[in-house]
């Protein structure tokens, strides 16, 4: 490869805003990730079989894979920084 890529941090995604994502918004940013990764799978099937070169498509997608993984370590990490449900008591 080229080298590694590396994506701009997160706070970056909410284009000036001070204020870090937080749990949900990462959720919802590694769906509409997801999603387009499949989308993008399957443009990357339709070009192999009409005998097109798919290789900087395959590598797009492999940076889009990548940054889905950053933001499941993330939201992982947001995670286990909240307090426990066993602290917090009952729900009711």
């Amino acid at each position: 490869m080229f080298g590694k890529f590396t994506y701009p941090p997160l706070s970056s995604l909410l284009r000036g805003s001070r204020k870090m994502p937080d749990i949900e918004f990462i959720g919802g940013e590694i769906e509409r990730m997801r999603l387009q990764a499949l989308r993008h799978r399957r443009v990357i099937m339709q070009l192999q079989r009409a005998g097109i070169s798919s290789t900087s498509a395959e590598a797009l997608l492999d940076r889009m894979l990548i940054k889905i993984d950053q933001l499941c370590a993330e939201r992982d990490k947001l995670k286990n920084e909240l307090p426990s449900r066993a602290l917090r008591g009952r729900p009711w």
